[in-house]
């Protein structure tokens, strides 16, 4: 028989992969809890190995792109403020190497497959101030969808912390120990700031300045009242809670019903450029005749800025601010 399976190997095989579950059952048992307790969120990974939360806190600034005092690095705010909310780790200026990496790469690929040194140049100056521009806004609404999904967890574990009589401070810093990036580790920004010294609502307002949510101000308004005039802060928080819920329900609901929308704009977008690549590879000459000719780049430039047009219109459709 060719199937055939040979008993003692066979015993072996099921000795090893229960040798194997053994080994993984223990580390869960014993050793899983501390080591995911060690990787929750940035800021705790690099307590694990430094417990001075001063140096974490200024070793977290400069990595988003700020100054050991919180302030921005780059003069210009617009640029600055996007490097900050996109999330990055690399700190400016490893940031600016890569850009310049990335500039002479496409420079050379444009000059190798052009051959002309003014397309070239044209295609890297394009590329060199669109492409990052669009990529730190992708990591920004990535970044601030991720944060507004997680919110209202972190405002339910204030909430029952100050229940438990905890004061606000406290309840941020459970916040920073319990939940994953980038709630955990912003929120515990905030106790850090708060502990050497900084008031509460200037933490809260770069807490802000640091995300940018649109669920945030809110919260950091509601904290600020609180500090000042006194009240019911848990009960305030509750329904804040509820609200962003609610919000964030809608935005789901509104989303379900564009799809249909935003599955024709990407056929409309893809069949062109699918269409060309096929009639490529079918009928090689079939742009052969006119592909160096001058009116031919000038039509197919007009045809991407029309098609790019059209796309930001229908993005423009099929997306709301609720």
């Amino acid at each position: 028989m060719p199937f055939e399976f040979d008993e003692t190997h066979l015993f072996y095989l099921f000795v090893a992969v229960s040798v194997v579950l053994l080994v993984e059952a223990i580390y869960l048992l014993f050793f899983s809890a501390a080591s995911y307790r060690n990787r929750v969120n940035r800021r705790l990974q690099l307590m694990h190995n430094q417990p001075n939360r001063e140096n974490i806190l200024v070793q977290l600034r400069r990595e988003r792109g700020l100054t050991s005092g919180g302030d921005f690095r780059l003069p210009i705010l617009s640029i600055n403020q996007l490097i900050l909310q996109s999330g990055l780790t690399v700190g400016v200026w490893r940031l600016a190497i890569f850009v310049v990496i990335g500039t002479i790469a496409v420079f050379v690929g444009a000059l190798i497959l052009r051959g002309d040194l003014i397309e070239a140049a044209m295609i890297t100056v394009v590329s060199v101030l669109v492409l990052p521009y669009l990529t730190l806004r992708f990591l920004r609404s990535r970044r601030q969808k991720k944060f507004g999904a997680q919110f209202p967890d972190a405002i339910d574990i204030i909430v029952r912390s100050l229940r438990a009589g905890h004061p606000i401070p406290i309840a941020i810093s459970m916040v920073g120990r319990e939940l994953p990036d980038p709630v955990g580790s912003e929120f515990g920004m905030v106790a850090d700031e708060v502990t050497y010294g900084a008031d509460m609502e200037a933490a809260m307002r770069s807490l802000y300045f640091r995300v940018g949510q649109d669920d945030l101000p809110l919260f950091v308004t509601a904290v600020a009242i609180q500090g000042s005039t006194g009240g019911n802060l848990s009960e305030i928080l509750e329904n804040l809670s509820s609200v962003i819920r609610q919000r964030f329900k809608m935005r789901r609901k509104i989303r379900a019903l564009a799809a249909e929308g935003r599955f024709s704009a990407i056929l409309l977008s893809g069949l062109p450029i699918v269409m060309f690549f096929i009639l490529k590879a079918v009928a090689p000459d079939f742009y052969g005749k006119v592909w160096h000719e001058d009116l031919t780049k000038i039509g197919l430039a007009c045809a991407g800025a029309w098609m790019m047009l059209g796309n930001y219109v229908m993005y423009r459709l099929v997306n709301f601010r609720v």
